[in-house]
């Protein structure tokens, strides 16, 4: 038993055309190693008995209830089993059209591919479209199985023909196989097995052979610290007031005393403990490891963010991004158009900004100019996130370069960042990220003053159409929520503009930039104390807002809009009219203040 944990794990990835035998060489490879619970196969077979239908290998790992009537699998399955050298996880990609989206997640996490080919088919669209897939996951250990050769009298011409035509094909995208095999699932012949009475043309390895002469990927130790933060737990009972940061190690490691940097904020600390639930102490952690650490001075980290050791390379951050995507939603991915965004922990709005190239994955075709990604498209494109966020470029850290793209709450694409790029906040990111690595922190953490004022800081900006007076309902708003005791602070942009802004002559273009930086910054300081801060200035665009998102962390800014027209750009969380009177207003925004949990609602 000790031995068995002890052996060398590998994951596979198993793809193929619908009907190719994917399912019935992942049943023989169960059968033929003794991996089945005892009695399995017994049972399957008599079931099919039972049932008048001749008995198939395949239906020792159909999952779900109905695939055995529709013959083809249209889930993502997790089977094990193991040879005297490894234990293996075979993941088993769907090949029908309508199910590839399952095989991104699939193939995402193998280390090596088994590609299945029927001998009477031949190469199908599929096959092109799921090699074009683990190029781009960065798969590079893959076998073709040549199946069925049984249907066609194991001959070898038939065979010699599959493997000249796909691996012209699989040499366009930068892909080697480690070699081709005919086999036989059904018969068993070179599964388990050399085939030399069928097949003795054929001198290569088994597929079983195969996968044990796959070389394990190295854990990823050497490379720089990562790991994204997946949530942060607090304790309060029996005077633990413990702030785990917790996730994933991606790569490298990371011990007691190392000094950690979060991106995209650029806040720092120290790692004093490292925690491990129901373990005991350790002083170190590595990639692969599920683990959580606190820190020596604390700060506010939120999921999303990565973890860096400082003394180690940086991740890039960015909002616009150049990536290879391959789309698989039925409704094209279009501009001008909200999607969801996950790499790692981090979720964000994105929008196409961009298509500069689309390939059909089926033959490598570029296609004319398209100012959309239809179904089952690669394409070359860049993407704009509703805010920054740290990665790495997949050539550099693959774990934090992959993303899928969500919509209506499916998984439609999914591809690899090739690149940050420039955005309009870039001046402004630098800065920020060293002011917070260098910011003096009070011994009072932010949870205590939260507590203490009972709010939550905010930067509730107000602004809307210049003939708006904004002042009267932000001054009213603050008289009230001070009557109620809360700490609030009414600041006019006229406040800024003729005090720490004095010295900048005009207030367009770059001196536009640099009015809303100082204001943030003047913002950022009142937060960082705890106060509900009211901020009002007219027309503000969505460069303005992206300013203070850059300055200021997103999760404080509440945005509202005041008047019958909306003149500017900008994306706001709350819309006023001029119906209301300003006493009708200032209840608004209470309530919508409580709605959100800055302040409380009595019950």
């Amino acid at each position: 038993m000790t031995e068995q944990l002890e052996k060398q794990k590998m994951n596979i990835v198993i793809a193929g055309h619908v009907d190719h035998g994917k399912s019935t060489v992942i049943g023989r490879l169960l059968a033929d190693t003794g991996s089945l619970p005892e009695g399995k196969l017994e049972q399957v077979q008599e079931n099919c008995r039972r049932n008048s239908k001749p008995f198939e290998y395949a239906f020792l790992i159909d999952a779900l209830k109905d695939e055995q009537s529709q013959g083809i699998t249209i889930d993502t399955a997790r089977v094990f089993f193991k040879t005297a050298k490894r234990n293996y996880i075979i993941l088993d990609a769907p090949g029908h059209i309508e199910f590839l989206k399952n095989m991104v997640t699939g193939a995402s996490r193998a280390e090596a591919a088994l590609l299945v080919i029927d001998a009477e088919e031949g190469v199908r669209e599929n096959s092109r479209r799921h090699g074009y897939m683990m190029s781009m996951l960065g798969i590079k250990q893959i076998a073709v199985l040549v199946n069925k050769m049984d249907l066609m009298g194991y001959a070898q011409a038939t065979y010699e023909a599959i493997v000249s035509e796909y691996t012209a094909f699989l040499r366009e995208i930068n892909i080697t196989p480690a070699c081709f095999i005919p086999v036989s699932a059904m018969q068993g012949d070179n599964i388990a097995e050399p085939a030399a009475k069928t097949m003795p043309w054929y001198t290569g390895k088994s597929v079983l052979e195969m996968l044990d002469a796959f070389e394990k990927e190295p854990l990823p130790m050497e490379k720089p610290f990562r790991m994204p933060v997946q949530d942060v737990y607090k304790f309060t009972r029996f005077g633990d007031n413990r702030r785990i940061i917790a996730g994933t190690i991606e790569t490298g490691s990371v011990k007691v005393g190392d000094e950690v940097v979060f991106y995209p904020s650029g806040k720092k600390s120290r790692v004093k403990t490292i925690e491990w639930f129901n373990s005991p102490e350790r002083t170190e952690a590595g990639c692969g490891s599920a683990t959580g650490f606190t820190l020596e001075e604390q700060i506010y980290v939120t999921r999303g963010e990565l973890a860096v050791k400082s003394t180690e390379q940086k991740p890039q951050v960015s909002s616009r991004l150049r990536v290879n995507l391959f789309w698989l939603g039925r409704e094209p991915l279009v501009q001008k158009k909200d999607y969801i965004f996950k790499l790692g922990s981090t979720r964000v709005t994105a929008r196409l900004e961009e298509v500069t190239r689309v390939i059909d994955a089926s033959d490598l075709n570029a296609a004319a100019s398209k100012n959309q990604i239809e179904r089952h498209d690669v394409a070359e494109c860049v993407l704009k996130l509703n805010k920054a966020i740290a990665f790495d470029p997949t050539t550099d850290i693959a774990g934090t370069g992959r993303f899928v793209i969500v919509d209506n709450y499916e998984i439609r694409g999914g591809g690899i960042i090739a690149q940050g790029l420039e955005d309009r906040q870039s001046w402004l990111r630098e800065t920020v990220m060293l002011r917070n690595y260098k910011w003096e922190k009070s011994i009072i953490a932010p949870e205590k003053r939260a507590e203490k004022y009972n709010q939550k800081s905010t930067l509730l900006v107000l602004t809307g159409e210049k003939q708006v007076d904004r002042k009267a309902i932000a001054k009213q708003l603050e008289d009230k929520l001070f009557e109620d005791g809360k700490i609030v602070y009414f600041l006019g942009i006229g406040n800024v503009l003729y005090g720490i802004d004095a010295d900048i002559k005009g207030r367009e273009g770059t001196q536009r930039q640099e009015h809303m930086r100082r204001l943030a910054e003047v913002a950022n300081i009142l937060l960082d104390a705890g106060i509900i801060l009211l901020v009002t200035a007219a027309e503000l665009t969505q460069d303005d807002l992206e300013i203070m998102k850059t300055t200021v962390s997103p999760d404080k800014i509440e945005t509202v809009w005041i008047g019958e027209n909306i003149t500017t750009d900008i994306a706001y969380d709350l819309r006023l009219t001029q119906h209301e009177t300003v006493a009708e207003s200032v209840d608004i925004l209470k309530a919508h203040l409580q709605d959100k949990g800055i302040i409380f609602r009595p019950w």
